[in-house]
């Protein structure tokens, strides 16, 4: 049987007692749970180490360890029930806590180690603390240290090329060289061939990394399959092989780590603790309030604000009972505020959802039509709000960045709001065994936060539909925030919500008459330059852009494959002094469409913050010589999810200004990130933006193009930039290049005359083009959208992933489709009308700018 330890019954006496000694508190006592937690941990850690000494010649170590991605797990737990024959882990929940087990297995002592799982894309900075320390501690729970490390994968996973980074920092936790001990353990339901497996691997770059790393050791476990012991048997024998190969020796392991780590546990247990019974006597205060006469409204108005990646709207729809708020996969965020309503524990609930801001984004970084949004929600609910829930996930360390990412974006309201906010936690079942008090004690971030809040916190699991007790526990503590408030409600000011709601329906006016001008140019050049001719073998692609404003992804996306690398999103954050020019080149990557040849070059990012250095200007020099005779489109790229400010403005032109003024004429803006406004029209980001990013639209002729990875129709998307791309060429007549000195043309008397009546005959047929396309300007304006939105034919089973990748096999049908289109398309060469491909009169901003001014 695995080492296990039992409760005596003079235990679960004393422990009936401290739960009955709590008024008022129904559920099993966290502060129970703790300690039993920790005397069994204690226990099962001793009981090993006396078994580590007198099975030392047979015993085996194993820690296993990986990653999640989605709501698809690493299968850990039932790897180590598999190994051990017994059903010694729990699957039916998060592992949040190492856990150590033993069993005789094949005559062997075998002692597994299974541990909390991190997001395989994201960087260890952003993987909780307490997540951080468990998976540390891992290692002390079969002294002297394991044997063996397996990384769990399974097989069905798609690995973005991030892993590679989030995979290395967070084995680092270690302080050992991990690689060397390890096994990676492909996990399935069904079976699997080697020939299928290497098959895959093949396919897989990915995975090639990583078996790279461990020296191609892999073995394949079948979870589904618990009487196939020669399996077992099988990776059993690996892991001898490998104890051979590293001669004999386990893993390293630092005992006075293990001393700090279990300290640094207890004092955080004993702080949560502390917390708990805090907030139980402030709850019980406030309930004899209302217990004495002050009765709660029956109608609460509840605004829920947060950054991304919180959950709001799925909090909104559990806390409402019912799906008010669209929460699908084709919808990546809330994009503008939204009110519902229900009747929930005998109360009349109305509910605001508000858009999130980027998670990590200062005040000033995020965008303004998310500031309007964000500021306008407390408005939809007048007098004001009873409560704001300030919506934090679980799943996400608060380090400073996201810590003043809260602090700035709360101002966006009175001071007072603080008041009537309370801290509600999603992602409820990240928790495992561990209580909220604990993961608040270990992260300074979050004591802030909540002791702003005065205590008040709730947690809520949005996948657990089953357990109403959440959601009339939380309205109970919305009632006693209530009572103990001099004010009812956060009051909203009538002349802001006046001023907010004259600001968007100005907006909305400019969007308008922006998206009718655009319409209107687009035919009218169409059909100057309908009868033209410009044939097209080959097209030379520069993207230009700061850190992280997804040029990587971009190309990319463009070529269907995943060349060029892609950094974490927080990198713009972080200048550091190694940053120099011999470590960031140009990068030119190619693809081939049916003999059409796509080259893009990923030009160097700037940091955000201060002036571009003059060795990217030179990259940006060098990159046209690298699209021989030279690109015929720079890509601009902004993302949509930042604000475009001067200081960016300045810095693209400052970068461009080598390539002299003619460089203007190649140039589109390309809007990353799309998925942050959903199927919303780009102009409306463009109108809100303010006059920086107008003038960058200006200065490119109103040349833009927007992407959203993270959907489906990815082929649709580049055909239409590469439709745009095709008609700038045919405007410009040519692809950029570095001229060299300019030579006078010499015009002689009798040629003067010609030209002359040539362009007089240009000039004649020009209008008549133009008058013709006017005629047809339709009586009513068609509500015509930059991105087409999905339709059901396109949408298929395999979604792309929360950063945007695709399946092998669709990225191959969606390049092959690129490529037929793109063949037929350069051959016929025939202008677009799709919106927003050609350029504007020099004029249309600043006629704009002055007839719909926006404060």
């Amino acid at each position: 049987m695995a080492t296990s330890v039992d409760i005596s019954s003079s235990g679960w006496e004393t422990l009936k007692q401290m739960i009955n000694g709590v008024t008022g508190f129904v559920r099993t006592n966290n502060k129970q749970k703790r300690r039993q937690r920790e005397s069994n941990k204690m226990a099962a850690s001793t009981d090993i180490s006396n078994s580590a000494q007198s099975h030392l010649d047979t015993e085996l170590r194993i820690v296993l360890i990986g990653g999640r991605y989605d709501d698809l797990v690493s299968a850990k737990s039932s790897a180590g029930n598999i190994i051990l024959g017994q059903n010694v882990f729990n699957t039916s929940r998060r592992t949040a806590q190492s856990e150590a087990r033993q069993q005789e297995v094949f005559g062997r002592r075998v002692t597994v180690v299974d541990t909390p799982g991190w997001w395989w894309l994201w960087p260890r900075e952003e993987t909780p603390k307490l997540d951080q320390i468990e998976i540390q501690n891992s290692v002390h729970l079969c002294p002297p240290g394991p044997h063996v490390f397996l990384l769990v994968i399974p097989t069905g996973l798609y690995l973005h090329q991030k892993v590679k980074s989030s995979l290395k920092q967070h084995l680092k936790l270690f302080n050992t060289d991990v690689f060397s001990h390890t096994i990676v353990l492909f996990t399935a339901v069904d079976p699997c061939s080697d020939e299928d497996m290497e098959s895959k691997i093949r396919r897989r770059p990915d995975l090639q990394w990583i078996l790279q790393q461990c020296g191609n050791r892999k073995h394949f476990l079948n979870i589904s399959n618990k009487e196939d012991r020669d399996q077992v048997k099988k990776l059993l024998g690996k892991i001898e092989t490998l104890i051979t190969i590293n001669g004999g020796r386990h893993c390293s392991v630092d005992r006075s780590q293990g001393e700090a780590l279990r300290k640094e546990m207890t004092d955080l247990t004993e702080r949560a603790s502390k917390r708990f019974d805090q907030v139980q006597k402030q709850r019980k205060k406030l309930k004899l309030q209302i217990e004495g006469g002050k009765v709660p409204p029956n109608d609460l108005r509840i605004v829920m604000i947060g950054g991304s990646f919180a959950c709001k709207s799925s909090t909104g729809n559990t806390i409402l009972g019912k799906k008010m708020f669209n929460v699908n996969e084709n919808v990546d965020r809330t994009t503008n505020s939204e009110i519902s309503h229900s009747v929930v524990e005998g109360r009349r609930l109305t509910v605001v959802d508000s858009p999130g801001w980027f998670y990590i984004n200062t005040l000033q970084e995020t965008s303004e039509m998310d500031k309007l949004e964000i500021e306008n929600s407390v408005n939809l609910c007048p007098p004001g709000p009873h409560a704001v829930l300030l919506i934090i996930p679980l799943i996400i360390n608060i380090d400073e960045s996201y810590l003043r990412s809260v602090q700035e974006h709360m101002s966006l309201f009175r001071e007072e709001i603080w008041k009537h906010t309370l801290v509600l936690f999603t992602y409820g079942d990240w928790l495992g065994v561990k209580t909220v008090e604990e993961h608040i004690e270990s992260d300074e971030g979050l004591q802030w936060i909540v002791n702003k809040c005065e205590n008040r916190y709730h947690v809520l699991n949005n996948k657990d539909h089953s357990d109403k007790t959440q959601v009339k526990e939380l309205l109970e503590k919305i009632e006693e925030m209530w009572a103990g408030n001099e004010k009812s409600y956060y009051e909203v000011e009538l002349d802001r919500a006046a001023q907010l709601e004259t600001k968007r329906e100005t907006g909305d006016k400019m969007v308008k008459r922006l998206k009718k001008i655009n319409e209107r140019q687009t035919r009218v050049l169409k059909e100057l330059f309908e009868g033209e001719r410009h044939p097209i073998t080959d097209i030379g692609i520069v993207l230009v852009g700061q850190k992280c404003s997804g040029k990587s992804e971009a190309g990319n996306m463009i070529l269907f494959n995943e060349n060029f690398r892609i950094t974490f999103d927080r990198a713009w954050l972080k200048k550091n002094q190694q940053d120099q020019r011999e470590t960031s080149t140009c990068v030119k990557h190619e693809g081939n469409f049916d003999g059409v040849k796509v080259s893009v070059v990923e030009t160097p990012g700037w940091f955000s913050d201060p002036t571009p250095p003059d060795w990217i200007k030179d990259e940006v020099l060098h990159s046209v010589s690298m699209c021989s005779p030279g690109p015929h489109v720079f890509l601009l790229l902004v993302p949509i999810h930042r604000s475009f400010t001067e200081k960016d403005l300045k810095a693209l032109v400052e970068i461009l200004k080598p390539l002299t003024e003619r460089v203007w004429r190649h140039c589109m803006v390309l809007f990353t990130w799309g998925g942050w406004i959903n199927d919303l029209p780009v102009e409306n980001h463009i109108v809100r933006e303010g006059k920086e990013l107008q003038e960058l639209l200006e200065k490119c002729d109103n040349r833009y193009h927007v992407i959203n990875p993270k959907r489906s129709d990815c082929s649709v998307q580049v055909k239409e930039l590469f439709q745009k791309i095709i008609n700038m060429v045919k405007q410009n007549k040519e692809c950029f290049t570095i001229k060299g000195k300019d030579h006078k043309l010499q015009i002689f008397p009798f040629q003067a005359k010609q030209i002359e009546n040539e362009w007089s005959r240009r000039e004649q047929e020009l209008i008549k083009r133009m008058m013709k396309a006017l005629s047809m300007e339709p009586e009513e304006q068609t509500m015509l959208h930059v991105r087409t939105a999905e339709s059901k034919e396109e949408v298929s089973g395999d979604l792309a992933s929360e950063y945007g990748s695709i399946s092998e096999n669709r990225r191959r049908r969606a390049h092959d489709h690129v490529a037929e289109w793109l063949t037929s398309r350069v051959r016929e060469s025939e202008i677009s009308s799709g919106i927003s491909s050609i350029s504007s009169s020099d004029t249309y901003m600043e006629n704009l700018e002055e007839n719909f001014e926006i404060d």
